[in-house]
């Protein structure tokens, strides 16, 4: 008899909800999210990530390539399917977020995602190596897994 293994609960990086909005991020990317789905992971998005998602859709905006009814289809999907869960942040999450960049690092988005993520007993998947390091070289409690480390 196979033992029941707890469930991944991850927030996703900006660069894994780009796939849902049309925006090409790599084939590791959607690697990540098709095994997410066959551990049957529960998967939550910040609304700090919709708004990143929103400065990289205004730079694609002016190519051939940016599809912006996709785009909306897949904010529709994140926001409404029920498939992501939306994490809800606190005045503790901005106050760590703002530690974090007093320790010196400045993506303040990261910071509040790795923030949200502690706090929320989380993973934070992301392909952002600096930030694994940074919290590393800090001494912060690591709770972020990289692709490769989904199992």
């Amino acid at each position: 008899m196979k033992s029941k293994q707890a469930t991944l609960k991850v927030l996703l990086d900006t660069s894994f909800i780009l796939p849902t909005l049309g925006i090409d991020v790599g084939e590791d990317v959607i690697k990540s999210l098709k095994k997410l789905t066959d551990i049957e992971a529960e998967v939550y998005y910040s609304r700090f990530s919709i708004l990143e998602s929103l400065w990289v859709a205004t730079r694609l905006s002016e190519s051939l390539t940016f599809n912006s009814e996709r785009f909306s289809h897949g904010l529709r999907s994140i926001i409404e399917s029920g498939r992501y869960g939306k994490v809800e942040e606190d005045s503790e999450t901005f106050k760590e977020a703002l530690r974090l960049r007093m320790l010196g690092h400045k993506d303040m988005i990261d910071n509040i995602l790795y923030a949200t993520s502690s706090s929320l007993n989380l993973k934070l998947l992301t392909l952002d190596t600096e930030l694994k390091q940074f919290i590393h070289d800090k001494g912060l409690k690591d709770i972020l897994i990289l692709p490769s480390q989904i199992t």
